[in-house]
């Protein structure tokens, strides 16, 4: 494994979507058409592209262990808790952080704060995507260029470092002396505005203080701290809308109409949503999917897969087009206002001040529905329904886990969610043929990473074994 490399960047600076061009990752330093010296401007288009599609690439793994999606063939290997190799995802996240690496490191000679304090955010950013799903791996030695296998940081060290990433970031934004100022149209998630990736670094940071829940240094001041300093209202969400083709999730729901099957929802999401469950319609099912041809919302089975007719029949539900989170030009979400709120719900219920609690939940409903645009009657039914707006003296844990677990919909952070609460949503039951006794913590190391590096790749263990957040 090594990241000693000229950055990569076509010079039509959207064409980057693929990981393609030279056959092996450790050659990138031999191959001609790449450019020594990019501008900042261009990898500042690259990595915020690759931001977002590493966070989808990493979630199209994630959401099928947090039930939003289901195999369509009986027992998936993803589905049911199998060592799988994720090589493709682990090394698109690492060329995402080897451009993020180059792109600090030129901005700091250039004296470009901007550019500075946004690679660290999505450095940050990067570095929680391959610890939350791995544990430890590399980073301190990854990108010297000085070794063909860096050494692993525990994933400890890794969660400190990525919260160093996020307070340098905030200080580097909060200068007003860069030389270089970010450029916005090359900016494809918050068009070069700073005050905007300042607030990202306080959600991206309260995100990480709420991760180590079950963790004696838990300090929910901490978190609304954080909190308050990140996102007001939909608008601030980070999300990024310029693809090649097509939102990658569109691309899924394109390719499961034409029976390339992929993108079928899990029965436990369909039934969390179509008063199954909890007896009670929420709205937002009819934003996140289509009715089946028997008009109803039905799921699949984790590790069941299709059953009854055949799969051209579309008794059951998919990734839709219709979707405003799935649709061609559906924005990619990293973190939302909504999510927000519900780390506010939880931290303040936590700190026992429930009146605050609940005055977020609500909010963070609210904010989700209108991001996936229910129309404000049905969403004003919903919140009146007594089985949601219950009080504040009546609220939950179950209920805060409950409604974010709709409004983190296909975004890696709720696998985190789900392991930090135990799975204890309602209903949630091990897949069909499930690997393990228990439900999944952790993945296993990619071949590909074994086969460079194995020499420091931590020995397997049961991926029912917590990380270190999760204990």
């Amino acid at each position: 494994m090594k990241f000693n490399h000229k950055s990569i960047f076509p010079l039509l600076t959207l064409l980057l979507i693929g990981l393609g061009g030279c056959k092996d990752y450790f050659d990138l330093k031999d191959n001609p058409n790449l450019i020594a010296n990019p501008p900042l401007a261009s990898l500042l288009s690259t990595t915020t592209q690759k931001t977002a599609l590493n966070s989808q690439r990493v979630a199209n793994t994630t959401s099928y262990f947090v039930q939003y999606l289901a195999n369509p063939g009986t027992a998936g290997s993803t589905d049911t808790y199998q060592v799988t190799d994720y090589t493709a995802t682990w090394d698109a996240v690492y060329f995402g952080m080897a451009d993020l690496y180059d792109l600090k490191k030129m901005a700091q000679e250039q004296g470009a704060s901007e550019y500075v304090g946004v690679a660290d955010v999505m450095l940050a950013y990067h570095l929680t995507l391959i610890a939350d799903v791995f544990g430890s791996a590399p980073f301190s030695d990854a990108f010297t260029g000085t070794t063909l296998t860096p050494k692993y940081d525990t994933g400890e060290t890794l969660y400190t470092t990525a919260l160093t990433l996020l307070n340098e970031a905030i200080t580097e934004l909060a200068k007003t002396d860069s030389k270089v100022k970010l450029a916005g149209s090359n900016d494809l998630i918050h068009k070069g505005n700073t005050a905007a990736w300042t607030k990202t670094a306080y959600a991206l940071k309260a995100r990480m203080l709420n991760k180590v829940s079950k963790q004696a240094t838990y300090k929910p001041a901490d978190v609304l701290d954080a909190v308050s300093k990140s996102y007001t209202s939909n608008a601030d969400d980070a999300q990024m809308s310029s693809f090649l083709l097509r939102n990658p999730w569109a691309q899924v729901a394109r390719d499961n109409a034409a029976l390339l099957l992929d993108g079928w929802l899990s029965s436990q999401l369909v039934n969390h949503l179509n008063g199954v469950t909890y007896g009670v319609f929420d709205p937002r099912i009819e934003k996140i999917t289509d009715k089946t041809v028997n008009n109803d919302y039905k799921g699949t089975r984790n590790g069941q897969g299709n059953v009854g007719g055949n799969n051209t029949t579309k008794d059951e539900n998919y990734i839709s087009l219709n979707s405003p989170l799935t649709g061609d030009a559906s924005p990619l979400l990293i973190a939302t206002f909504s999510e927000m709120k519900f780390v506010e719900a939880e931290a303040a219920f936590r700190a026992g001040d429930k009146a605050r609690a609940y005055t977020a939940y609500l909010a963070g409903i609210t904010a989700n529905m209108d991001k996936y645009g229910v129309a404000a009657a049905a969403r004003d039914a919903y919140l009146a329904n007594p089985a949601v707006g219950v009080g504040s003296a009546a609220l939950t844990i179950d209920l805060i886990f409950k409604e974010k677990y709709v409004a983190t919909y296909l975004n890696p952070e709720a696998w985190n969610d789900a392991r930090r609460y135990d799975y204890k949503y309602k209903g949630f039951t091990l897949p069909l043929n499930a690997a393990l006794p228990t439900f999944i913590r952790r993945a296993a190391y990619p071949n590909g990473e074994t086969a460079k590096n194995g020499v420091n790749v931590p020995a397997e263990v049961p991926l029912s074994t917590p990380l270190s957040w999760d204990k």
